[in-house]
């Protein structure tokens, strides 16, 4: 199979075939099909297209001061590249921009003109209606005869310029004038083709191409590829290029034969497809055929490898470039901030900055909005706002994008004054997205009077939008002020918008956070309506939330609403509803719902176990506890300290000490037994009276400061009240009181017996407990002093008696919350529902 025919079928089975795929069927014969197709498209677009034109022309004509310095500044560099053609070539290039009528500007040369003349003055038109005028003007000369060269330079002008009508035309009178087209013909209209956006279009030139029995020389291959890496086609590329490399007779010849132009285009190539040592490899080739790197390729090798985080890489280039002396440009500079700021090593984005200005060389906007955008979302203050003032010393525009970061780095660190300055300094400028994102600084850090006052802003100068509806929703929300954040929600019709499945989806979880269920559900039925429910998670929400404020029968209407609607529940769900009758002891429920969960395609996970464990834990279903805890022990995992403590109390209950102490030697091993393993193993060593064991366990466990909770409190107070211990139990009395910790009728209990077996009358503790509901810190008091005179520690009662008078009196969160503790807990904790861990 000849070279011709290997194209021409990867362009008919890959390239060509997606192309004419975009491409209407109906008439479609030729490219001048698909030139017509592409004018259509212009004409569609080209009121926006003219906006754009005149709007840059704006930009460009206003200058630096407004003066017009830029048009003048270029006409200057036009001028000094005139004169660089030297022979008459000057002279008619400023006669055309002085002289309007051809005829008459280019009356001294008209006959005289040489093709590579007229090839210049084509080429050096700034305006494309010009460069066809006088185009069309050596058409009318009969002394001129136009050739391919330049029917090329017009094809580029005028796809440059998006005027497709106008290319077909061209590409047209060719075929009828005989002007055969050449490689760079194909090369330009494939290139145009591709930066105008018509990429399969441009793919389409090439099959036309191959029809003719053409193939790419080295400048069009590289445009092909530079059209597929347009269009992120990587991997067709490479395989273009390696198609195109082997048509040759000797392609090892060929390959040391490449331009560097091409070698950078490969290497850029591989690069952003990810592929470090493919493009490496490239390089070192193109060391080893002595082609030596230009700036361009150093610059796509330290991008390459920066994006790959081989700094030491990227050290070695920029030396190799110091050794060949080739000086880095501003690309290099802003391609090294950039990886700098990637790896987090501001220093050296800093350095780099730094020594580009002392190389001669000025950074541009992107060098400043890099580095700028990296010092303020780490609040380097100072560092950005020096930035700040060379840049308006400059003359260079801030974006505002890195406006924006700069409002947000001051509302990180507290200078509201600032930000709110910096803000109405910019906001004119801003789009939607930016006032959306300075909303969201101010109202996740709470300052919720400023988000406001910006949300007004942004209706005031009609950039309001369903984004910054969203943001603002979500500044109500952290402010937990729910009726602002529903107010907001509902104005959204009010201003003209729908309200998007963002927005949905946060005042769902807004209202559920609040708990609030009942209103969230109005908001999830509307989310319905509005057919935004692709999943199950904001009616798992509001399930969830019924489920925590107890109403598991509303929870239990709206799963059946949900798969009425044909939402399809996930484990989280039957996992959330589970938990809820498990709490509630509700075992037929329970039972019905993993069934029903099993039916959906869901395995019993973890935390589904545990909610079971919880459940048999708390009616002593010993046999399915078990169960449950092996089949925990067979995941990846295995049980967690919940599961075990749980396992640990069932055990104690049914007296299975064996057991019990398995599971607590494993929690040891693994150093994952809390304070409530040790204190469910001191009650069963003390219900089965080895008192020995249950002593050593509370040694270990006030060894290891494991009592925060009062429950574990009670359990060694309990304990060592019980075996006469009263010393002890009187420490961590006063220890509890000390760190906070509240006592409740089961302290005193325990307390009451231990004075009881050291002679104090049951008359006497009555009495304590009735002076204690009577006057806590009256009956703290004679707790207190009757605790030391029994234990002989009278000497010490006096100045406890006063540190816990003072605690008590104080005017301070704690004391206030253990005065109203000791006083509504009247009845002792039922352990079964204390957490396990």
């Amino acid at each position: 199979m000849s070279s011709c025919c290997c194209f021409s079928g990867l362009v008919s089975s890959r390239t060509l075939g997606s192309a004419l795929a975009a491409v209407p069927r109906d008439g479609v014969q030729s490219l001048d099909d698909i030139l017509l197709v592409m004018a259509r498209k212009e004409n569609r677009v080209s009121g926006r297209m003219r906006m754009s034109t005149r709007v840059d022309a704006a930009v460009v004509n206003k200058g630096s001061d407004g003066a017009g310095n830029c048009r003048s500044v270029d006409g200057a560099r036009r001028q000094a590249k005139w004169i660089s053609y030297g022979g008459c070539i000057p002279s008619i290039l400023r006669a055309l921009e002085a002289v309007r009528d051809l005829d008459e500007a280019l009356k001294p040369w008209e006959e005289s003109l040489s093709d590579k003349e007229r090839s210049i003055i084509l080429h050096e038109q700034f305006d494309w209606e010009r460069a066809l005028e006088i185009f069309e003007w050596f058409k009318r000369k009969k002394c001129y005869k136009l050739n391919v060269i330049h029917y090329n330079i017009m094809l580029r002008i005028l796809g440059r310029e998006r005027k497709w009508d106008l290319v077909k035309s061209l590409w047209c009178e060719m075929q009828a004038d005989g002007t055969a087209p050449s490689n760079p013909t194909y090369g330009t209209l494939i290139d145009v083709f591709s930066k105008g956006g018509m990429e399969k279009g441009a793919l389409l030139w090439l099959a036309d191409m191959y029809k003719r029995g053409m193939e790419p020389d080295e400048v069009t291959m590289g445009i092909v590829m530079q059209t597929h890496k347009k269009a992120g086609q990587f991997r067709e590329a490479q395989q273009f290029f390696k198609i195109w490399s082997s048509s040759t007779s000797d392609s090892s010849s060929m390959q040391g034969n490449l331009s560097s132009h091409t070698y950078n285009a490969l290497i850029d190539i591989h690069g952003k497809a990810g592929q470090l040592k493919e493009a490496s490899d490239l390089f070192a080739e193109m060391l080893k055929q002595g082609i030596v790197p230009n700036t361009v390729t150093f610059n796509t090798m330290i991008h390459i490898c920066g994006n790959h985080g081989q700094l030491e890489e990227v050290a070695a280039l920029l030396g190799k470039m110091e050794e060949i002396r080739c000086f880095p440009d501003s690309r290099t500079y802003n391609i090294l901030i950039s990886i700098y700021v990637k790896s987090d090593d501001i220093d050296a984005a800093a350095g780099s900055f730094s020594k580009m200005k002392a190389s001669g060389l000025l950074p541009d906007a992107v060098s400043y909005r890099t580095l700028l955008y990296a010092f303020s979302i780490r609040q380097m203050i100072k560092e950005a706002e020096t930035l700040v003032m060379e840049m308006e010393d400059q003359g260079i525009e801030m974006d505002e994008y890195t406006q924006t970061a700069l409002t947000r780095m001051y509302v990180d660190v507290g200078m509201l004054e600032k930000s709110w300055l910096w803000f109405l300094r910019f906001q004119h400028e801003m789009s939607s997205e930016c006032y959306a994102a300075t909303i969201d600084a101010f109202g996740v850090h709470g300052h919720l009077s400023l988000a406001e006052k910006a949300f007004g802003c942004s209706v005031v100068k009609q950039k309001l939008s369903v984004l910054v509806l969203n943001v603002m929703i979500k500044a109500y929300g952290i402010a937990k002020n729910t009726a602002k954040a529903c107010e907001t929600f509902d104005s959204m019709e009010k201003y003209g918008f729908s309200p998007d499945k963002c927005a949905y989806n946060s005042i769902v979880q807004i209202l559920c956070s609040a708990e609030l269920p009942h209103r969230a559900k109005f908001y999830v039925r509307k989310m319905q309506e509005a057919g935004f429910m692709s999943d199950c998670v904001p009616y798992c929400s509001v399930i969830s939330s019924f489920a925590r404020i107890g109403k598991v029968g509303m929870a239990e209407e709206l799963f059946r609403e949900m798969t009425e609607f044909r939402v399809q529940p996930d484990i989280v769900v039957f996992g959330t509803l589970i938990n809820a009758f498990a709490e509630a002891g509700n075992i037929r429920k329970v039972n019905e719902y993993v069934d029903s969960m099993k039916g959906a395609g869901f395995a019993v996970n973890s935390i589904i176990c545990n909610s079971l464990i919880r459940l048999y834990t708390n009616i002593g279903d010993l046999h399915e506890a078990q169960e449950t805890y092996k089949l925990l022990q067979s995941f990846e995992k295995g049980p967690d300290v919940f599961a075990s403590n749980c396992m640990i109390d069932l055990y104690s209950e049914n007296s299975m000490v064996r057991e019990a102490e398995g599971i607590f030697d494993s929690l040891q091993k693994t150093g994952e037994a809390n304070e409530f393993s040790f204190s469910m193993m001191v009650n069963m060593y003390k219900k089965a009276g080895e008192f020995g064991k249950a002593l050593a366990i509370a040694q270990e466990m006030r060894g290891k400061a494991l009592l925060s909770d009062a429950l574990s409190y009670n359990t060694l107070i309990g304990l060592y009240a019980s075996d006469g211990r009263m010393k002890e139990a009187a420490q961590l009395f006063i220890e509890m009181l000390h760190l906070g910790v509240l006592p409740n009728d089961s302290t005193f209990a325990s307390l009451g017996i231990g004075l009881v077996k050291r002679g104090v009358s049951k008359g006497a503790i009555k009495h304590l407990e009735l002076a204690r509901k009577k006057d806590v810190q009256t009956g703290l008091q004679a707790w207190k002093e009757t605790i030391y005179s029994v234990i002989g520690l009278s000497g010490d009662a006096t100045d406890l008696g006063t540190r816990v008078g003072d605690f008590l009196k104080m005017d301070s969160a704690a004391g206030s919350v253990l005065l109203g503790g000791i006083q509504t807990l009247s009845k002792p904790v039922n352990p079964k529902q204390c957490s396990y861990g």
